[in-house]
């Protein structure tokens, strides 16, 4: 029977289903995504067959039902929805992905990509996000590749499968292999969906690494930085999402190296990171780099000494007194009046000394890992 649906709440759930005998063909078809897959045709019966048996049935061409203009955009390549009823289902907006990707020459139609850019930015999109909240992430971003889509919905990350990394940081080889691991890890973590959105996209700039240089990223970090921005603008990612995201594809390899850098060095990640005024924004960068450690072939129990390092780095360095060291680095006259001539230059020096000398002072929270021959992780 022909079927209605009535949109009752947010997302793709959120639908009463109507079937009876006075929903009319025409009815049914206006509640369908798109033009193409809005034509329907009348049976014609097989001689010998039952009446109620659709076996026997075969649909009748010459009398076909096209309320929409479907066939139309058939012979036009063209993509479109039928009605403002299509903004009522997100997944609409994968499955034009999907036929975008299957049937290159088809095009999408300036009004559907005006309405789904609409449903993005109203939200709607956001009630496909428990997909990536799920047990096993991978396998959504698989499927989305498995039909195409995700190379029409993100370019920057359909690129990483086939790229090669080097083995011995990566025995996994594959960057698209090692991003589904990586996510993976994530959920196995339990980690919130800015952490899991900054595990996405962390090694974007892999996708456009010069091909003469493969199987090294040099400056691949930078690069990820700029997709994500694109990807971000693209998608209206929320301001957290793309926020911790940044942080984390311009400097995880710099955390997974953190092991060897000098007190300074240190000091000035953690600034570079915010993490000084944004501690708790900066545990998740370092749950987001542990991710991306353990999201390795045969490295998922490998332990990740960097996160409890840098937190008690972190500790250290907002034990000292800045009041007291911003006091001591303002200068006065001998009439005393202040002398106000980079003063604020000279006060965030003397501060940053002072959280040097604190974490060149303070002992290391974890004894050094032995070195089983593991590399560093790059």
């Amino acid at each position: 029977m022909a079927r209605t649906e009535r949109k009752t709440a947010p997302g793709y759930h959120g639908f009463v289903v109507h079937a009876a005998p006075d929903v009319t063909l025409e009815e049914d078809l206006a509640r369908r995504d798109l033009t193409i897959n809005a034509i329907a045709a009348k049976p014609i019966q097989i001689s010998g067959g039952s009446t109620f048996d659709s076996k026997n049935q075969q649909p009748d061409l010459d009398t076909l039902v096209d309320p929409h203009g479907g066939v139309a955009d058939l012979r036009a390549g063209v993509l479109r929805h039928v009605t403002d009823a299509f903004r009522e289902d997100p997944v609409r907006i994968l499955r034009v992905a999907r036929f975008a990707a299957r049937f290159p020459h088809f095009t999408v139609a300036p009004e559907t990509q005006a309405l789904m850019r609409d449903m993005v930015a109203s939200g709607e999109v956001d009630h496909l996000v428990p997909e990536l909240m799920a047990p096993a992430p991978s396998r959504m971003l698989q499927v989305l590749r498995d039909c195409g889509a995700l190379q029409v919905l993100l370019p920057e990350l359909d690129r990483l499968w086939g790229v090669p990394q080097r083995a011995d940081y990566h025995p996994e080889v594959d960057t698209g292999v090692h991003m589904m691991m990586v996510m993976d890890m994530a959920a196995r973590l339990n980690a919130p969906l800015a952490v899991r959105f900054a595990c996405l996209c962390h090694d974007l700039g892999k996708g456009t690494t010069p091909a003469d240089i493969l199987p090294r990223h040099l400056g691949h970090e930078e690069r990820s930085a700029k997709l994500l921005a694109r990807v971000c603008d693209r998608w209206k990612v929320p301001r957290d999402c793309r926020e911790l995201a940044d942080v984390v594809a311009r400097e995880h390899g710099n955390i997974h190296r953190s092991g060897d850098f000098s007190p300074a060095a240190l000091v000035r990640l953690l600034e570079r990171c915010d993490a000084l005024r944004r501690p708790e924004r900066f545990a998740e960068v370092l749950l987001a780099c542990e991710c991306d450690a353990r999201g390795r072939g045969g490295l998922a129990e490998q332990p990740y000494p960097q996160r409890p390092r840098l937190l008690y780095t972190l500790q250290t360095a907002t034990r000292i007194d800045t009041k007291a060291i911003a006091a001591s680095a303002i200068p006065a006259s001998d009439d005393g009046i202040i002398d106000a001539k980079n003063m604020g230059e000279r006060i965030a020096q003397a501060i940053h000394g002072a959280r040097v000398a604190a974490v060149a002072a303070a002992a290391p929270p974890i004894p050094p890992e032995p070195d089983h021959g593991q590399p560093a992780h790059r």
